[in-house]
């Protein structure tokens, strides 16, 4: 039995923040943006695989937006 879970996280800038994340994606996961929120999908074999991997994505996922909000404010303010 397969154990799945899907992320759908409203961001500012979804596609640069999918395509951050995107590269540390198993096998398992699929990562894109659907109606302006960046969306990842897991299958994972058992419930703790999936859990840990929820835990790294969430974690990669706040790291990617954070990193993006400071790039935008940062290109919008300079003169």
């Amino acid at each position: 039995m397969t154990r799945t879970a899907t992320v759908r996280t409203e961001v500012a800038d979804p596609e640069l923040v999918a395509a951050c994340v995107r590269p540390d994606n198993t096998d398992e996961m699929q990562t894109g943006v659907e109606d302006g929120a960046v969306v990842t999908r897991i299958e994972r074999d058992d419930t703790g695989g999936l859990q840990s991997t929820l835990d790294d994505y969430v974690v990669n996922l706040t790291v990617a937006s954070e990193v993006a909000q400071h790039a935008h404010r940062h290109t919008t303010h300079q003169s």
